[in-house]
């Protein structure tokens, strides 16, 4: 009798312990990549470092391109928390090359090793070639450089322009938002940016862009509730109210006017024209 009380008592003894240990285990904090959600789209190495860069996507398009990035050290294989660093996109034509819209390159709220920033690709290569990226960077006040070309692939629905406004200047407009477009009043929004020479695009600020989104493969019929697109200074973009009343394939027309509403680029769409010369398009 006392040998069975012995065996069960060891029993329940390993058996607290176990689930213990479990709960242990299923209380521990679990690590949190700082890159979760995000797909890697390529690394550009050099002989110190390795600059990964990531989107949701996990590929560069035409259009506007949200980008993180975070240099890890060949040394011991981990990742800095801080340091300075700025970008140039180049696109290699046959005989001339040329910059685009890009931001400056800051560290990702919450975050200890990621930075981010966006590009505008206006254009790439048939085969998605033609780019290169161009990092400058310093960590504990010693500099760095690193280039590499990347692939930029074309988005299937024109989600930017380049054009030259009346005014004579070049500018180039790119979709923002929405990224994931609803039946309903979705939040729309454009950077405006003008070409002051082959490498500079600054903001354009304080223009106004009217909107008519219309449907092509339904009568080209309109929706209810747009409002015109206004600059807001605190993200240097272009927003207003977009009406989506189906799903299907839309065309954003557009007006570009400066401060005296003097038409820079684009008409009305009426009876006897269909579309403006200044659009977006949007499929969803």
């Amino acid at each position: 009798m006392k040998l069975k009380y012995i065996v069960l008592i060891l029993f329940m003894a390993l058996f607290t312990t176990a689930c213990s240990t479990d709960d242990d285990t299923n209380d521990s904090p679990q690590e949190i990549s700082e890159v979760e959600g995000l797909t890697k789209i390529k690394e550009i190495i050099n002989n110190s470092h390795t600059i990964e860069l990531y989107s949701e996507s996990g590929y560069f398009i035409t259009g506007y391109n949200e980008v993180s990035l975070r240099i890890k050290d060949h040394t011991n294989d981990t990742y800095f928390e801080d340091y300075s660093i700025s970008w140039m996109p180049m696109m290699q034509m046959p005989t001339m090359q040329h910059s685009s819209p890009y931001s400056d390159i800051t560290k990702a709220p919450g975050k200890d090793t990621v930075y981010q920033g966006y590009i505008i690709y206006q254009m790439t290569g048939m085969d998605g070639s033609g780019w290169s990226l161009t990092f400058n960077y310093s960590i504990n006040d010693v500099d760095y450089s690193v280039m590499d070309t990347i692939t930029v692939l074309q988005n299937d629905n024109q989600n930017v322009t380049s054009f030259m406004g009346s005014d004579g200047s070049n500018y180039v407009l790119a979709l923002i938002d929405p990224k994931d477009p609803k039946i309903a009043i979705n939040n729309m929004k454009v950077g405006l940016y003008k070409m002051e020479s082959m490498m500079s695009f600054p903001i354009v600020e304080d223009y106004t862009i009217t909107l008519d989104p219309r449907m092509p493969g339904m009568g080209n019929h309109g929706s209810p509730n747009n409002t015109d697109l206004t600059y807001k200074p605190v993200e240097g973009t272009y927003q207003g109210d977009l009406s989506l009343t189906m799903t299907g394939y839309w065309v954003l027309n557009l007006k570009l006017m400066d401060p005296l509403n003097t038409v820079l680029k684009g008409e009305e769409v009426t009876e006897d024209n269909s579309q403006s010369s200044l659009y977006l398009e949007l499929e969803f």
